[in-house]
Parts: structure tokens; sequence; C-alpha cells
């Protein structure tokens, strides 16, 4: 799961970015709005976290940037602004749910997953290509009604691959969905993930396009 964080209190913004990390997300962080709508413009984001007084762009300027794509991302608001109407102006702009500062990190992560949970009730919860079944409720993959124990990474990655499986996807864009910025990534890190995923579900289960990336394929 990829969040994007928009927040000028560096304190606050690697306080918040160290814990959502530690609960397993990749987390991008941004300090002003206008580079928070580059980000929306150019990645797919799970969940966006937003300070509603931003500098260059203000957090509202962002919602409405991302509600104008026809975005659906879940949006929390984490503001000081704490008056009822302001809350009922952030709900009313289109945001998902609205935080006060300050806040407990434990009370964000329960929000975070609570905006996950329902962002992932509305699509279809199981995957299928020919005889894998992805559950992304459960985060459990089976090959022939048997269990197939996957790294996070892995999931991650066959996620991606079943979403579209006649579709070529390339390596930037696993890299993408498996790292936040600034992050390390070894050169070969994605042909080793898809090493594994191959011993785990079939050889002939996923195909290198040469020059291009990869895809699901059936058995020949």
């Amino acid at each position: 799961m990829r969040l994007l964080l928009a927040e000028d209190d560096v304190s606050q913004a690697e306080s918040i970015k160290t814990w959502l990390e530690m609960d397993g997300y990749n987390v991008d962080w941004v300090e002003r709005g206008d580079h928070a709508i580059l980000a929306i413009q150019q990645h797919h984001y799970d969940c966006v976290l937003l300070d509603r007084g931003l500098p260059k762009n203000s957090g509202d300027e962002i919602l409405h940037a991302l509600r104008q794509q026809q975005q659906d991302t879940p949006v929390i608001f984490i503001t000081a602004r704490d008056s009822i109407q302001d809350r009922v102006q952030g709900l009313d702009l289109g945001a998902n749910d609205y935080l006060v500062k300050p806040f407990s990190l434990e009370e964000l992560s329960a929000r975070v997953r609570s905006q996950l949970r329902s962002a992932q009730s509305h699509p279809t919860q199981q995957l299928e290509f020919a005889n894998l079944v992805l559950d992304t409720q459960s985060k459990q993959v089976k090959v022939d009604d048997q269990q197939v124990n996957l790294t996070a990474k892995e999931f991650q990655i066959l996620h991606k691959l079943m979403q579209n499986p006649q579709h070529v996807v390339t390596r930037e864009q696993l890299e993408e969905s498996l790292y936040a910025w600034g992050d390390e990534i070894e050169s070969n890190a994605i042909e080793v993930f898809i090493y594994q995923l191959r011993k785990k579900i079939g050889s002939s289960r996923i195909k290198t396009i040469r020059g291009l990336g990869y895809r699901m394929q059936q058995d020949n």
C-alpha cells in the first residue's frame, strides 16, 4: 500500500511517516501543496493524508484537484482547524475523514486502516487467473486451492499483475508499487521477486516481455 503524506511541519511529518512505515506502508512525503498535486498526477496512492494549511496550494485545493481527476482515493484531513464549521466544510469538500491535531499515531493508523477497508469493500476482494486466486482482504494466495505463502512484496507484485492480467506491467510500475521515494532499490530487485514468485506459483504463470515488462500467462 502506498500513501501520500502532505505536511509542512517537518517534525510531525517525520513521526507520522516513520510510524506508518512501521505499519508496513510505503509513504511519500511532500511539504508543499504544489508538490502534492504533482505527486497525485504522477502516481497512484491508496490513501492521502492532507494538512489543510500547506504552502503554495492548500489542502482544500489539493483535494479539489484530486476529485477533478475523478479519483476516489480516500483522503484524510490532518489539521489544527478544529471548529465544527471547519470539520463540516472539510467533509463537504470531499474528504473521507477529518482528524484534528494533536492526535495519537495509534488513532491515525486506525483511521487509515478504516479508509483502506472501505476502499477495498467495493471492488471484488478476490482476483482469479487460471488456477490462481488472490484474496485482497486476507492477503492470501491459492494455487489449485492450496495456500501459497508469499512475502509482502511478492504479494504486491502478483496483485499488480493480476489486476490487468492481459496488460504488460513495466519494471518501473512494479517498483513504484513497492517502494516510496528515497528507498534504496537494488538494480535486480524486481527480477529477484519475479524469480521467487515463479518458484511458488509456477514458472509459466508470469511471462517476461523483453524490453517492456511482465504479464500473466495461461498454461500452454
